[in-house]
């Protein structure tokens, strides 16, 4: 246990620079020339990483729920949608390779074990357990098998069910993170206190993923000592695909990144002192003393 977690080449944790993640999703509508772009905006913008969903879609979901009609551009069926937006090994060696070639680490949030197998071959610096997957007592030991840092979301959870998956995945190299599970979220229902309070009951690094409409909670969120703020970045909000609405273009990741170094400046090291830059001013304002 610590309170700094290493992901690549960023420190995470108290004292260091609050690490920002680009959540590319499934905002790539399962098209990699699209993934491609995201990326380059996402590195332009400053963020320290970009992470992907993988899912192998007969086994997360139900054969009743992949049958359910839903038009999409893929097809009539639930099913249609899920296996469209999914990438296989092919895409994630072009992902690979392009994060590479901008020089952006990548990773991603796997929903069930033979993803969290098929992502490892790519060597990925952490790995995000997702909030719908925090109950999931055998995925969380799968992630533990290979050794590398896990950032686990505690969206929809109660503290119950929180301290059960800290106990199984153990505090060594492990991130929390902050969240409301609906997309996009209700501002009276983001709830900011509850990083103070991860934070003081679990003694590891806390950091908040955000999906509600705008930048203000989330700049606020690393004010309060967030260590990561991760938001889901998309070309248009107004494209088609269910995260969109929730996510942020790349006008405003580069905003985010620009607002929360800001603060990260602006916060200082608490000590009270007078600046040389004041002193002129002193002495032309102060009547005494």
């Amino acid at each position: 246990m610590g309170n700094t977690v290493r992901i690549g080449m960023n420190e995470v944790g108290d004292g260091r620079p609050c690490l920002v993640v680009a959540e590319i999703g499934i905002n790539h509508n399962g098209d990699v020339a699209i993934a491609k772009r995201l990326i380059e905006a996402a590195a332009l913008s400053g963020c320290g990483a970009v992470k992907f969903q993988k899912r192998t879609v007969n086994v997360v979901y139900t054969a009743e729920e992949l049958a359910k009609p839903r038009e999409n551009p893929f097809g009539p069926t639930n099913g249609d949608l899920k296996r469209g937006l999914e990438f296989g090994r092919e895409q994630y060696a072009q992902i690979d390779a392009h994060c590479k070639a901008v020089g952006i680490p990548w990773f991603a949030s796997c929903w069930d074990e033979a993803s969290v197998d098929l992502i490892e071959t790519f060597n990925p610096p952490c790995y995000k357990i997702a909030s719908a997957s925090l109950t999931d007592d055998g995925l969380l030991k799968h992630h533990r098998r290979f050794g590398r840092p896990i950032i686990l979301s505690t969206g929809m959870s109660t503290t119950g069910q929180i301290d059960h998956a800290v106990e199984v995945l153990g505090k060594q190299d492990l991130i929390l993170l902050h969240t409301n599970s609906t997309y996009p979220s209700k501002v009276e229902e983001l709830n900011l206190g509850v990083i103070a309070f991860l934070k003081k009951r679990y003694g590891v690094p806390v950091g908040y993923s955000g999906h509600e409409v705008g930048l203000a909670p989330s700049v606020a969120a690393a004010a309060m000592g967030a260590c990561m703020i991760e938001r889901h970045i998309t070309l248009d909000r107004s494209m088609w695909g269910s995260d969109q609405a929730a996510s942020v273009e790349p006008q405003g990741f580069m905003r985010l990144v620009k607002d929360i170094r800001a603060i990260e400046k602006a916060m200082g090291d608490g000590a009270k002192r007078v600046y040389e830059s004041e002193v002129s001013i002193m002495k032309k304002l102060r009547r005494k003393g």
